[in-house]
């Protein structure tokens, strides 16, 4: 780093300084004095952090599109976006969706057969029981297709990989949730700041791929009943039952209202099709990982500007 860029970097840190204690200059008169110093201590450094993150994130936006060692046909000319699933796991996520919303179709008539609804499925859908039950095995058999699928994903594919680490739930998650309700209850100014996954979508993915080990276990014992003994075959029963009734719930309430119903992606996000996302939407909800996409970015012109300045001066 030159010394050029380290006293940008130094006055720019000054500048944050100031420009916190403007904000919490004008902010002085409406604060209630009896609020404690450690409450606007603490509220000081969430501005300052904000700041720096902001600036940060500005700096390496100017640097990556800007740059005069990025070629002119490479500069972005329209909004960005950013791959955020490829099709390997699109693919699976469509066999996916298709067997779930059959197998929630075909079962939950046999869970609830006195709704009249649950005879017009069944008999005007499908066509009657048999029919019903063939549908719910073949879908069955997709979901099978995908657990298998998705667990070859994550062990050969880096990028499955990858994915899965990031999937694993850690303590963050927890702030986070509080975070958000306090938010939600206008305890906090912002909602947390997330990075590739939100614990929203962790919820999503574990509740996903926990129910479909119960699903497929206790499904292959029903399928299979002549091969296991009647105590087992009561719990698999009841474990099927109950498991498919809360996946239902929670594809309802929980999914559909992330992926659909809400206000931010209503009617829905098109990532599930496109893979991707767009730069504005990748800044709002995951901005962590997008001030990481273009922080490496910019360090990557820096070198590059780097090599080709010692280039050029060991050929003069």
């Amino acid at each position: 780093m030159d010394e050029r860029t380290q006293n940008a970097q130094a006055e720019r840190e000054q500048i944050i300084q100031s420009l916190t204690r403007s904000i919490l200059d004008a902010a002085k008169p409406h604060i209630d004095p009896a609020t404690p110093q450690a409450e606007i201590d603490k509220r000081t450094r969430e501005i300052t952090e904000r700041l720096q993150f902001e600036s940060s994130v500005a700096l390496s936006e100017l640097v990556t599109r800007f740059s005069k060692t990025t070629p002119v046909d490479a500069k972005p000319t329209e909004e960005r976006t950013f791959l955020r699933f490829g099709r390997n796991f699109r693919a699976q996520h469509m066999l996916m969706f298709t067997s779930i919303i059959l197998l929630i179709l075909t079962g939950m008539p046999l869970k609830f057969p006195e709704f009249g609804i649950s005879k017009f499925m069944i008999v005007t859908v499908f066509g009657g029981l048999q029919n019903s039950t063939l549908i719910h095995r073949i879908a069955a058999v997709g979901l099978i297709i995908v657990g298998a699928w998705h667990l070859g994903y994550i062990i050969f594919s880096r990028m499955g990989r990858r994915d899965f680490w990031l999937m694993i739930p850690r303590p963050q998650d927890a702030k986070d949730a509080f975070h958000t309700v306090l938010y939600y209850i206008g305890r906090k100014p912002s909602g947390p700041k997330f990075g590739r996954f939100s614990f929203i979508e962790k919820f999503d993915y574990w509740a996903v791929y926990w129910g479909m080990v119960v699903m497929i276990g206790s499904g292959l014992i029903l399928w299979f009943k002549e091969m296991f003994n009647k105590g087992l075959f009561d719990i698999a029963r009841e474990a099927h039952s109950d498991e498919g009734l809360l996946a239902t719930l929670a594809i309802i309430i929980w999914h559909f209202y992330n992926v659909h119903f809400n206000p931010e992606v209503f009617p829905m996000s098109w990532v599930w099709w496109t893979g991707r996302l767009t730069e504005s939407e990748l800044k709002h909800h995951h901005p962590l990982e997008y001030a990481e996409i273009v922080n490496a970015e910019r360090k990557a012109v820096e070198l590059r500007a780097e090599k080709q300045s010692a280039s050029s001066e060991s050929g003069s």
